[in-house]
């Protein structure tokens, strides 16, 4: 009997030392080749190349509208890399927004590994893209995120005041997530990665709309309705259905049509 709790107490504190050494890859998942550009599905797009404040080169495409509304900038989620958003870059160069689509370090063309605060200077990066290379006001700017972009979007979004912050598919934080996947071990103590999208949004100046899939298999819709009511008014909540990955998709015109409704409620000045 103490010999099987010794080998019980060595595999738990083996799993713990693996989950706290190992973090990075569960966080996050580059893919280095682009499987498509814009090009493929007949948009028009500029191929773009942006330096961080640390000497990273970032790759990004800046897809134009003929009539345009606004101007997203869209964070992408923690697996491919932008040539895996181009459907989302579609469907909102349908309702005539430019979009621009970054890779974080680490994925795609853009050069460096991926960290938390890695990520938060990647898509500054290309928030003073827009700002200073593409003259977007930033009362033009639409800030977006998806999944882990949300908590990158949420964190930008703090810190400017951009016209509309839209988060889709986000967890509330890292530990959040961690815990309900791992109930038995104490990951809140171990998380090195935080990505506080339910407190980013307190300090958001804008107007925001969380979308989440009732379905989300993924990232519980409780997370959701936790970053929703963590932030200030104006705000709304969009509800799709379908999974994680294909919710957007699935949900059809309730995901169209509430994007487009949302955003023609907040017009630019």
């Amino acid at each position: 009997m103490t010999s099987l709790l010794f080998i019980l107490c060595a595999v738990y504190f083996g799993i713990l030392i693996l989950l706290f050494l190992m973090q990075s890859r569960l966080v996050y998942f580059p893919c280095k080749e682009i499987v498509c550009t814009p090009a493929d599905i007949r948009l028009e797009y500029e191929d773009i190349t942006m330096k961080t404040s640390d000497g990273l080169n970032l790759n990004a495409w800046y897809i134009p509208a003929k009539s345009q509304v606004g101007t997203v900038l869209f964070c992408h989620g923690n697996g491919g890399n932008i040539s895996y958003s181009l459907d989302v870059a579609e469907t909102l160069n349908k309702l005539n927004l430019n979009v621009l689509i970054f890779d974080y370090r680490g994925y795609g063309k853009s050069e460096g590994s991926p960290t938390e605060n890695g990520t938060y200077t990647d898509a500054e990066t290309a928030y003073q893209c827009l700002l200073k290379d593409k003259n977007i006001p930033e009362s033009s700017i639409i800030v977006m995120g998806r999944s882990l972009g949300a908590a990158i979007a949420a964190n930008l979004a703090k810190n400017h005041s951009p016209r509309i912050l839209i988060l889709e598919s986000g967890f509330s934080s890292t530990p959040d997530v961690a815990a309900k996947q791992y109930p038995i071990f104490p990951v809140r103590l171990l998380c090195r990665y935080k990505y506080k999208t339910a407190e980013y949004v307190k300090d958001i100046k804008c107007p925001l709309l969380v979308v989440h899939s009732t379905e989300d298999e993924i990232i519980p819709y409780a997370n959701g309705k936790r970053i929703f009511n963590s932030a200030k008014e104006p705000k709304e909540f969009l509800v799709i259905s379908g999974s994680h990955n294909e919710g957007y998709s699935d949900s059809g015109d309730i995901y169209t049509y509430g994007l487009r409704d949302f955003i023609g409620k907040f017009k630019n000045n």
